[in-house]
């Protein structure tokens, strides 16, 4: 719902508060671009009621929720509730030219949905790249008291699951980023005239702090690996960690290393910033943390030394708990974590590293029982690789949903989608087109004509069917790619490490069925493609069109999103939606 500022009394109140009864919870956010310091450097940035990450906004589950943004920067916004089913809601999906405008300078957009779904989830920008300019927050909804928690599976101690119970009502999210030295603008403006795409970063956040931290050519050396060594030749990384734009690898695009500045891939400057801490008390006996990732280049391991965690909900939605040492955090997923505060008092590092072979970059913070010192295991190293014999590294394809729930055996209609390379180096394709970021403009948005949209760039379902998309990586040597799905989830029903040549998955599956599980397979909204490293690989996705509207897939590496590797779903194109009065076009456009 568009508003001005000359209709909006309550536009200019900057804290995130709950207005109303826990029927309907109202939050208004005032977004500015100014001047700040991050990671002890200062540039220009969107704050969100003056921080970075914006406010959490938590709710209980049926909760009706009201979410006002008043856009105080110079120029276009919108926001998406990544995970949110926005069932019954499309037009508050926050996706420009799919189902908004997008929010102009001086005016403000209402967005309404309910909390439908429990769980932790992440309010971002969905405007050309402007997450990587600090816009977004953690959302957790609190499950209602009806719903089944799978701590029982931990433990039968009544006193051990009444501690269960109160952590998870008092979880706090865990936001992993990183940071870059320019504004997302200038990056996308540097890719076009150097040709180099952008994947790395100077800094990795933990809720907003961190610092620049330039471990020295000779740490650097030691560091890399030997696939590394193999792809740079002669070369070396760079003093920020990065892999250089070399000949081989970039032999087929042109490019102009001169067009490239200071600070984009190589000249390390070290700066101090903020350091996170989280403070426990042991009395409490266990703590929850929703680890999530609103990374733009990278792809976090995280772990907390001498501290083993216990994943009890991924996505948003309950999984039979798992023990391990470290998790896989790619960008947009979330894991809600308990920690067990059984350890000697004192202080203990919180560590995320980057796993991609782009960078060799990490980050800490500290999990403080008091201020007494302590030693304590090392579980990952700066790689992300395991540094302690014996630690686990979270396999996700091990995770069962609690309660278990399968999905229809088969579906009715099959998407194969590629996912290849353009001929620049920072553009993609998926389903066998690209994506431009122009379509965010177009007048008339897809909710209120599908054909708005080009068909190369979209795919149509009917309601009430089961879709499979087969994400389809057609090249070896590509990143992995988090797929994220707007609006309701899918089952992880396959996955392989090799070309995909059936027509089906049901074709698949009688000559590869071990590479499926529609038993209990996981419940996921972001998923990441399977290694390519040698081969091509593939994925299998099967959904239940149950929220006819317009929605949106796309890879949630920030430039390869704006490069193109997204694709619109039109589900449930013979039940389309009517849109309610207050969310119509003000103006409909001249022809």
């Amino acid at each position: 719902m568009k508003l001005t500022h000359s209709g909006l009394a309550l536009a200019a109140f900057v804290g995130l508060v709950e207005l109303a009864s826990c029927k309907t919870v109202k939050f208004n956010v005032d977004l500015t671009w100014e001047d700040g310091k991050v990671a002890g450097n200062t540039r220009k940035a969107i704050w969100t009621n003056g921080q970075i990450p914006g406010p959490t906004l938590r709710v209980k589950q049926g909760d009706d929720v009201e979410f006002l943004v008043n856009n105080s920067m110079p120029f276009t916004t919108a926001i998406h509730f990544h995970g949110i089913y926005q069932q019954g809601t499309p037009w508050s999906d926050g996706v420009p030219g799919i189902s908004q405008a997008p929010i102009e300078p001086g005016d403000a957009f209402l967005y309404k949905w309910k909390a439908e779904e429990y769980g932790t989830y992440i309010y971002h920008s969905h405007m050309r790249a402007q997450l990587d300019d600090g816009l977004y927050g953690a959302i957790y909804v609190e499950p209602a008291d009806s719903v089944e928690r799978p701590f029982s599976l931990m433990t039968t101690d009544q006193t051990e699951l009444q501690a269960l119970m109160e952590a998870e009502k008092k979880t706090q999210p865990v936001v992993l980023s990183d940071w870059r030295m320019f504004t997302s603008e200038e990056i996308l403006q540097i890719q076009e005239e150097s040709g180099f795409s952008s994947y790395c970063a100077s800094s990795i956040l933990f809720n907003g702090k961190g610092s620049v931290i330039c471990p020295g050519q000779d740490r650097i050396d030691s560091l890399t690996r030997s696939g590394e060594i193999q792809a740079l030749g002669n070369a070396k990384m760079s003093d920020m960690g990065c892999m250089p734009p070399t000949a081989t690898r970039y032999a087929r695009y042109d490019f102009d290393l001169t067009k490239i500045p200071k600070g984009y891939f190589e000249g390390c400057v070290p700066a101090q910033g903020p350091n996170q801490v989280f403070n426990v008390d042991a009395s409490k006996k266990y703590v929850s943390y929703d680890v999530m990732s609103m990374a733009g280049s990278s792809s976090l391991v995280f772990s907390i030394d001498h501290h083993p965690m216990i994943i009890y909900a991924v996505d948003g939605r309950y999984v039979e708990p798992s023990s391990v040492e470290a998790i896989n955090v790619p960008a947009g997923s979330r894991y809600s974590v308990m920690l067990k505060l059984d350890q000697p008092a004192g202080s203990y590092t919180v560590r995320a590293a980057n796993k991609y072979a782009n960078q060799i970059i990490n980050g800490t913070a500290t999990l403080t029982y008091s201020n007494q010192g302590s030693s304590s295991t090392t579980y990952i190293n700066e790689l992300g690789t395991i540094a302690t014999r014996g630690v686990t590294i979270l396999d996700d394809s091990t995770l069962v949903p609690f309660p278990r729930e399968a999905p229809a055996a088969e579906a009715n209609k099959t998407f194969i989608l590629n996912i290849a390379q353009m001929s620049t180096s920072y553009g993609w394709m998926l389903g066998g087109a690209n994506y431009p970021m122009e379509l965010e403009d177009i007048e008339v948005p897809a909710l209120f004509n599908t054909s708005t949209i080009p068909t190369e760039n979209m795919i149509s379902t009917l309601n009430d069917t089961w879709v499979d998309l087969i994400i389809n990586v057609t090249t070896s040597g590509q990143p992995q790619h988090p797929i994220h799905k707007h609006s309701n989830k899918f089952y992880v029903i396959g996955q392989g490490s090799t070309a995909w040549t059936y027509s089906s998955v049901a074709e698949a599956m009688q000559k590869i069925p071990g590479n499926f599980n529609l038993e209990t397979p996981q419940m996921r909204d972001t998923y990441q493609t399977p290694p390519s490293l040698g081969a091509p690989s593939w994925m299998a996705l099967r959904y239940h069109v149950v929220n006819p509207g317009p929605f949106f897939m796309h890879c949630h590496i920030q430039m390869h999103h704006s490069g193109g590797l997204a694709m619109a779903i039109m589900d449930g194109i013979d039940a389309w939606p009517e849109v309610p009065v207050e969310y119509e076009l003000p103006v409909m456009p001249k022809h």
